[in-house]
């Protein structure tokens, strides 16, 4: 697969979020420079070629929403879970406690 530098950029940098720790489409954003390109982070996750290797399941929406994932939502969750990440309806709980942000994520 063929990927553009930015989708290489957005999953290099998804590849850094630890264990048990979720970060934003907006951090991940921001961390590449403008975070208007929140919804570019959340397309080129999309087209992540290998999802147990590049943990997208860790981004979530700024508002602690679970957001998107190309295996589904519950499938999301579970993962999210057995991880140690609380969702209630759908939504992080205690998220600043587990949340990694754009400092903390170096842009490659």
């Amino acid at each position: 697969m063929d990927l553009t530098n930015f989708t290489g950029s957005v999953l290099l940098m998804v590849e850094k979020i630890p264990y048990g720790r979720i970060s934003t489409y907006k951090a991940i954003a921001g961390a590449l420079g403008d975070v208007q390109f929140a919804r570019a982070v959340g397309n080129a996750l999309n087209k992540n070629p290998e999802p147990v290797k590049i943990p997208c399941h860790r981004v979530v929406c700024s508002d602690g929403l679970i957001g998107g994932y190309s295996q589904g939502i519950s499938e999301k969750i579970k993962i999210l879970t057995s991880e140690g990440i609380v969702v209630v309806d759908g939504r992080i709980r205690d998220f600043m406690e587990v949340f990694i942000g754009a400092y903390d994520l170096k842009a490659p």
